[in-house]
C-alpha cells in the first residue's frame, strides 16, 4: 500500500471511524506566540489518543495570508510558518499514526489565495494573457466596463467580482483574496493531482474536499436565474470527471475522500458517492436539524436511505469550524437549528439546557451507523463565544455589513489548564482570538478529573463505540417509543434511547445500562433531553 504504514490492514477503517477536527490555529500553542501550531498539536496527541478517536482532520495548515482562516491557500506544499514546518507536519502524521490515529488534510479546489504564485503572475501579465486563463478574468459590462461581468452573489454576500486597475474583473465566490480557479484548464487539474500525491506520499490517510460542488463553472459565466438547470456554478456535471480522476490516485494509496457537499437534492448528492468517486460526504442536513425528534428522525432516515444504493457510509456531525457550537444552539428557545442567514449578535441561550441536550446529542450521534466527526472543543462542552466587534477576523462579518457575527465564536482557543494563563492554551501573549471570561471552567484538566463532565462522557462513549459489538454493521432498527422519543437498536443487542419529549420516558427492557448522558429519575425513567445506551 503505497504511502501507507505496512501495519495498516483494514482498508475500511473509515466506514465507522470517529474523526476529530483540528483547527490548528486554536488548538494549542507550542511556542507561546498566541497562535496554535503543530508543536502544540504534537504535545497534545496523548490527549487525543486517550479520547479514543481514530483519525484527525486538519483544516488548512498551508502557507496562507489568513484572509479566510487558511482557506486562502498560497502554497499547498508548504506549512504556514505560524504553524511550523513541513518536517514538523511529517513528524506529526507519523507520531499520530504510531498512537493509532490517521491523518486527513484539507484541499480547497475552488480557489487559491491572491498571494498564490499563479495569481500574482496573472495580475502582472495583464489582460488577455495565458496566465489569466488559469482563473476567471472578464471585461465588465456597461459604460467603460464598470459593472461586474454578471449578476452572481458571492458566498459571503455581495458581488463575487473585483476589478483590477487594468480594467479586468476576476471571479471570487468567497472573499476577494480568494480568486476562483478555472477548472477547464488542464494545468489546474494537473496541479491538484500532484498536490494529492504530495500529501499521500507523506502518509496522510485521506483528504477532505472543501466546497466540493463549486469548482466547475459554466464557461459563459451567464447571469443566474433562480431555478436554472444546470446551475452556472453549483453541482455541475463536469465535476464528476475530476473526482473520478482523483479517486484513481486515492486508490493507489488506499486513501479516502470526504466531500463538503451542500445539496438539497438527494439524487444529485448521492452521485458524488458512487463507487468510483468520493468515499464519503459530510451530512450537513443532520447538523442543521433543530432539537426536534421528528426532524432528527427524518434526517437520519433520509441519510441512511440516500447512502444505501451506493454502499457509502453515512457521516454524522453536530458542529464544525463554521457552525454555532452545539451547546449554544441547542440552548435557544425557538431556533435550535442552524442556518448562516439567521446568525445574529445577542441571540439568547440557556447554556444549562444546551449542555444537557448536547450530552444527549453526543450519545445519539455516536450511536448511529457510519462515521462520526467531532469538532475540537465539543468534547469539552464549549459554548459559542461572542467576540467583540473590534476583534472579529472572519470576513463573513464585514461582507454582511456587520450583521452576521461570523464564525470566530466557535474558533476561540481551547482551554487546557484551569490555573494557567489563558487557560493553558500555551500563549505567553493574548491569543489571536480573546477567550471569554470564565473560559477556564471548561479546561480539560478539570474535566478529566470529573466523572460527570462532558469530556468524561465523550471518553466513555468513544471507548464503548470502539469495543462494543453492537456498534458494528450498517443499519439500525427503530423501536416503538412515545412521541418525542427516539429509540433504535444496533447490531448485537445495543439500544440507544434519546428523550426529546417534555416528560420522562420509560426505558425498554434491558440487561445493562451501558452509558447515560445524565441521571435517570428515581423510578428509573429517562428524563427529558437525556439519552442512554442499553444492552438488551
Amino acid at each position: 500500500m503505497k504511502g501507507s504504514p505496512p501495519e495498516v490492514a483494514d482498508r475500511d477503517w473509515w466506514r465507522d471511524a470517529a474523526i476529530y477536527q483540528v483547527y490548528v490555529r486554536s488548538f494549542a500553542d507550542g511556542d507561546g506566540d498566541g497562535t496554535g501550531d503543530l508543536a502544540g498539536v504534537r504535545a497534545r496527541l496523548p490527549y487525543l489518543a486517550e479520547l479514543g478517536v481514530d483519525a484527525l482532520w486538519f483544516t488548512p495548515w498551508y502557507l496562507s495570508p489568513m484572509a479566510d482562516g487558511g482557506y486562502d491557500v498560497a502554497d499547498y506544499r508548504a506549512i504556514d510558518p505560524q504553524f511550523g514546518t513541513l518536517a514538523e507536519a511529517e513528524k506529526l502524521i507519523a507520531e499520530a499514526r504510531e498512537m493509532g490515529m490517521r491523518t486527513i488534510v484539507d484541499i480547497v479546489p475552488n480557489h487559491v489565495s491572491d498571494q498564490h504564485a499563479w495569481f500574482k503572475a496573472a495580475v502582472a501579465a495583464g489582460p488577455g494573457s495565458p496566465e489569466r486563463r488559469l482563473f476567471h478574468f472578464r471585461q465588465g459590462r456597461g459604460e467603460g466596463g464598470r459593472t461586474p461581468p454578471n449578476d452572481w452573489v458571492g458566498e459571503f454576500g455581495g458581488t463575487p467580482w473585483t476589478r483590477l486597475p487594468d480594467g479586468d474583473w476576476y471571479l471570487h465566490l468567497f472573499a476577494p483574496e480568494q480568486p476562483d480557479l478555472n477548472w477547464d484548464h488542464p494545468a489546474v487539474r494537473r496541479e491538484h493531482e500532484d498536490v494529492l500525491r504530495f500529501w499521500f506520499d507523506r502518509g496522510v490517510a485521506g483528504v477532505r474536499i472543501d466546497s466540493a460542488v463549486l469548482p466547475a463553472k459554466d464557461p459563459a459565466l451567464p447571469d443566474f436565474t433562480p431555478g436554472t438547470d444546470p446551475h452556472p456554478y453549483v453541482d455541475r456535471d463536469d465535476l464528476h470527471a475530476v473526482y473520478r480522476s482523483w479517486r484513481t490516485i486515492a486508490d493507489e494509496y488506499d486513501g479516502i475522500f470526504v466531500g463538503e457537499v451542500w445539496l438539497p437534492d438527494t439524487e444529485r448528492f448521492v452521485r458524488y458517492l458512487r463507487p468510483d468517486e468520493l468515499h464519503t460526504a459530510f451530512n450537513l442536513g443532520f447538523l442543521a436539524s433543530p432539537w426536534d425528534a421528528r426532524r432528527l428522525r427524518a434526517s437520519i432516515d433520509e441519510t441512511l436511505a440516500e447512502h444505501a444504493p451506493v454502499g457509502a457510509p453515512a457521516t454524522w456531525v453536530l458542529c464544525n469550524h463554521d457552525v454555532t457550537r452545539t451547546v449554544t444552539r441547542y440552548g435557544r428557545a425557538d431556533d435550535t437549528g442552524f442556518a448562516f442567514e439567521r446568525k445574529r449578535f445577542g441571540t439568547p441561550t440557556d447554556l444549562s439546557l444546551g449542555t444537557r441536550r448536547a450530552r444527549a446529542a453526543a450519545l445519539l450521534s455516536l450511536a448511529l451507523p457510519g462515521t462520526v466527526y467531532l469538532y475540537q472543543g465539543e468534547e469539552l462542552g464549549l459554548p459559542e463565544a461572542e467576540i467583540p466587534r473590534a476583534r472579529i477576523q472572519d470576513p463573513m462579518h464585514e461582507r454582511s455589513g456587520g450583521v452576521d457575527p461570523g464564525r470566530d465564536g466557535c474558533r476561540v482557543p481551547l482551554p487546557w489548564t484551569a490555573d494557567a494563563p489563558y487557560a493553558g492554551f500555551g500563549s505567553t501573549t493574548e491569543p489571536w482570538l480573546p477567550q471569554p471570561e470564565g473560559w477556564e471552567a471548561y479546561a480539560a484538566d478539570g474535566q478529566a478529573a470529573d466523572p460527570g463532565s462532558m469530556l468524561s462522557l465523550y471518553r466513555a462513549a468513544l471507548g464503548l463505540r470502539r469495543t462494543e459489538p453492537g456498534f458494528r454493521g450498517a443499519g439500525l432498527t427503530w423501536l416503538d417509543a412515545a412521541d418525542g422519543v427516539l429509540a433504535f437498536s444496533r447490531g448485537e443487542g445495543l439500544v440507544c434511547v434519546a428523550n426529546l419529549a417534555d416528560e420522562p420516558a420509560a426505558l425498554p427492557p434491558h440487561t445493562r445500562l451501558l452509558l447515560a448522558g445524565g441521571p435517570l429519575t428515581g423510578d428509573g425513567r429517562l428524563p427529558r433531553d437525556t439519552a442512554v445506551w442499553l444492552r438488551v
